[in-house]
């Protein structure tokens, strides 16, 4: 089991049981996905390496996944909520399914206290499909997706996957290559069926993220995640300029690309959004549209989600390289 999946089960576990609004049975779930987890094991002592690596691998990522766990965390969320106990800090409840990182259990959580309407999730860049933030919800809760990637290898990759997946086999999320600019972001949406009030939006192209947002206007999500540019620390408000050719260079340091924290809070207030924190790793950050658990996640600030962040209180101006060392860094535009 996905060991930080793991911890806040037991957690969720022993505040669930101690409760008496849930029932007492899911206690029994954390037993019997270690029984699964044992078997898995014995049977694992018996088969010769790579083979052997493969299908714990399989094992792991299948129970950690499990759709037992998460109802049991959403229930205990819940329950603090509906008690008036204090609620975790949001990178606490990061776990990763199916997201690069810790995305999953962060969704998971404010989906659980803020509600859903439509289960309708957006993601810009998704990759394959599989490896997003959009995949969890799509697979282990039912969730309709639309996601847009310019890898025409990797779309096809992820409509392959999704047809054979037990639970979307039936209906599988739309999966669809396209290169994102300001001029085709909303038709490319609107003609897929997902327009107006939708539950997510998740952005991270790497490139002229900004602009895409402030052209999206098919959906209004309740929910966005997207991608920051730490390097331009917490006060300027700055973005690349926009190029619908733009293409990141992987290969230098910092990457040079998107918007700082600072720039994507204006656009955020602007589109009636509220910043309400920052993953562990400090680069995506979180909104909230006005109207969405107001009472539960207030608005913070940049320069107070730099001092939070164990990674970002590090900053300072030395992370922006000199136009000396890299000259497109003089290349920003004042947002």
């Amino acid at each position: 089991m996905n060991r930080r999946l793991k911890e806040l089960l037991k957690t969720a576990v022993r505040r669930v049981t101690s409760s008496s609004g849930v029932p007492q049975q899911l206690a029994a779930l954390e037993q019997r996905l270690a029984s699964i987890q044992q078997q898995a094991d014995a049977l694992s002592a018996r088969l010769d390496f790579p083979y052997l690596f493969s299908l714990r691998k399989m094992v792991n990522e299948t129970t950690s996944a499990s759709q037992g766990i998460q109802v049991l965390l959403a229930l205990y969320y819940k329950e603090l909520a509906s008690r008036g106990l204090p609620l975790p800090q949001l990178y606490s409840t990061e776990f990763r399914c199916f997201s690069q990182n810790g995305e999953d259990g962060l969704l998971l959580y404010l989906f659980s206290l803020v509600g859903t309407t439509n289960r309708k999730a957006v993601e810009i860049c998704a990759g394959d499909g599989v490896e997003c933030n959009t995949a969890n919800l799509v697979i282990n809760h039912g969730w309709q997706g639309l996601m847009v990637d310019g890898d025409t290898q990797s779309i096809q990759r992820g409509k392959e996957f999704y047809v054979r997946c037990q639970d979307t086999f039936s209906s599988v999320p739309a999966l669809v290559s396209a290169w994102i600019t300001v001029d085709n972001v909303n038709t490319i949406i609107a003609d897929h069926g997902f327009t107006g009030n939708i539950d997510l939006l998740s952005l991270d192209m790497d490139g002229v993220d900004y602009w895409i947002w402030q052209a999206m206007t098919a959906v209004t999500p309740r929910i966005v995640i997207l991608e920051f540019n730490p390097a331009w620390g917490p006060s300027l408000s700055v973005s690349i300029p926009y190029n619908p050719e733009f293409h990141i260079d992987y290969s230098k340091r910092p990457y040079y690309c998107g918007a700082s924290l600072a720039a994507w809070v204006k656009l955020g207030r602007q589109k009636g959004y509220r910043l309400i924190g920052v993953q562990r790793l400090g680069f995506n950050a979180v909104f909230l549209r006005s109207d969405v658990g107001t009472e539960l996640f207030p608005e913070i600030s940049p320069e107070e989600c730099f001092q939070d962040n164990q990674r970002l209180r590090a900053w300072h101006s030395g992370w922006i390289p000199s136009t000396a060392e890299r000259a497109e860094w003089g290349n920003v535009v004042e947002v």
